[in-house]
């Protein structure tokens, strides 16, 4: 490698290679740092006109011992300047005094690194490259700073400012890549911030642009979401699936920026602001269909969401009607709209790639997931079933925070889980096939308070809410091979009631793949 190509004697270079460095010298002509050139100044190979070098053999030669033997060292005039030579010496040149003075003689016709008559001294690596890093030419400063500022760049860009945690700092009116305006915040989450922006090449067509953090981590996840993105773009570019909209993605700095359609806010958030009242059961017919049919689409081009729940299903558009609750005393708000756009495809799993064992938010969590057995597709099924039964109660089916006690309240709710499924798990939750739960404890006291059998949260026991609580039974069925399907789902009588303006069309496809699961394999 040409001495040129080493980045410099600085202190990033002295490693282990050093003396391999220094006696392979020798039969290299290093390019010169002015032209890229071969030089053929001096003696010996050629040599770089603000670095000279005199090779090993020479100065072995010049000694009279011709010793055979070298050292790891750099020979340096105790005064010097940056200009001047430094000469890889053997330890013979070093040692006798023939051999000094052959090497002054040799010296002398050489440039010097000061003008001075002092010996030189001998140097060793850790030693030079505390004290002499300042005879590193300056070309390879400049190329080592440029790296050295590439790599920083791509940390944390310098011309944009971010907070502590790698949040874009931006005020309404900031432009980004001469295009997108931003008009206000809209939310804001681990990965980063979402706001509305005006598109200025697209008559000022508003969209929300998703501003994720300036951190390695949430760059990368975002990569794969815009993977994922464009590939169901390819499949459905108009948006026919009720997946929401992809239109652009860059990089602004180090931030990964993502734009979307604009939507209204979430079925949770809408939920949220109106004090958890549920949602009427034709609402929760329509949005449930909508689900089913979205995701019914990831399941067909080989997908799984694995991130389901009410936050990331948007409204179109989130206007509502006010009506006065006089009992209650209090407003209740009433979605004019119900039509909705499935979001958030950061966590969406291809078939073909590698499955994490944990996923999903906790509380929409399969039961497979949770021991670890395996999932698919049908893991979406669970979620969905999951979200069906809060949009109809207002709450939570399963408000835990720990597998053990989540497992307890399924088996309140659903039945004892299969013999099969708790054999093949190697978590030790399970005695001979059965939960090993304390019902006396807090815990098992919590959950006797707070579940019931999944039928006793009927409000009434009309035609629509059993097919409802029947749909949702089916989606919550433990055994994922058994799972209905979503196919299935949007041919069930719950959805058979829907108007025909709020029908889809159906595309028929292969539902084996739906329903594969580790636990067949």
């Amino acid at each position: 490698m040409p001495l040129g190509a080493t980045g410099g004697y600085g202190a990033s270079t002295l490693g282990s290679s050093y003396s391999r460095l220094l006696l392979d010298l020798e039969p290299y002509r290093p390019y010169s740092s002015v032209s890229g050139s071969l030089s053929t100044a001096n003696t010996g190979p050629g040599v770089p006109p603000s670095l000279p070098y005199q090779p090993v053999s020479a100065i072995t030669a010049a000694t009279s011992g011709g010793g055979s033997s070298t050292s790891s060292a750099i020979a340096i005039p105790s005064t010097g300047t940056r200009s001047g030579n430094y000469i890889p010496l053997s330890s013979s040149a070093i040692g006798g005094t023939s051999g000094a003075s052959s090497y002054r003689s040799k010296r002398a016709n050489r440039p010097r690194m000061a003008a001075s008559n002092s010996e030189p001294r001998v140097v060793r690596p850790k030693q030079y490259a505390k004290n002499y890093t300042t005879a590193v030419p300056s070309t390879r400063v400049e190329e080592k700073e440029k790296r050295k500022s590439r790599r920083e760049h791509s940390e944390r860009a310098p011309s944009v400012e971010d907070d502590s945690e790698g949040h874009l700092i931006y005020k309404e009116g900031d432009v980004l890549q001469a295009r997108y305006e931003i008009v206000r915040t809209l939310g804001e989450g681990t990965f980063g911030k979402v706001v509305e922006v005006k598109d200025l090449q697209k008559d000022n067509e508003v969209a929300a642009l998703k501003i994720i953090k300036n951190v390695e981590k949430y760059r990368e996840a975002a990569k794969l979401e815009i993977n994922v993105l464009e590939f169901m773009h390819s499949k459905d570019p108009e948006g026919t699936f009720l997946c929401v909209k992809f239109f652009d993605y860059f990089d602004y700095h180090g931030h990964m920026c993502l734009s979307f359609q604009m939507l209204g806010i979430s079925i949770f958030d809408f939920m949220k602001e109106n004090c958890y009242l549920p949602y009427t059961l034709s609402q929760v017919r329509h949005i449930g269909y909508q689900l089913c049919y979205a995701v019914k689409f990831m399941h067909d081009n080989n997908m799984t969401h694995t991130d389901l729940k009410p936050e990331n299903v948007l409204f179109v558009n989130s206007e509502y009607d006010i009506k006065y609750n006089a009992k209650k005393k209090r407003d209740e708000r009433t979605i004019k709209c119900s039509d909705i756009r499935l979001i958030d495809f950061g966590s969406t799993t291809f078939d073909h790639e590698h499955h994490s064992t944990i996923v999903s938010t906790r509380h929409y969590r399969a039961p497979e997931v949770i021991l670890e057995l395996g999932w698919s597709q049908p893991c979406d099924v669970w979620s969905i079933g999951c979200i069906l039964f809060e949009l109809y109660t207002g709450f939570t089916l399963f408000q835990t925070h720990d597998n053990r006690e989540h497992l307890a309240m399924m088996e309140r709710i659903l039945g004892s889980l299969p013999y099969r499924m708790t054999k093949k798990t190697k978590l030790d939750y399970f005695w001979h096939g059965r939960l090993e739960w304390d019902h006396n404890s807090p815990g098992g006291r919590y959950v006797r308070q707070t579940c019931r059998a999944l039928y006793r949260y009927m409000v009434c026991d009309s035609d629509g809410d059993m097919n409802l609580f029947n749909l949702i039974e089916r989606m919550l069925e433990y055994d994922p091979t058994s799972r209905i399907t979503l196919k299935e789902a949007l041919e069930h009588p719950f959805f058979s009631t829907l108007p025909d303006s709020q029908k889809l069309p159906m595309e028929s496809k292969n539902e084996d793949r739906e329903r594969s699961h580790s636990l067949s394999r």
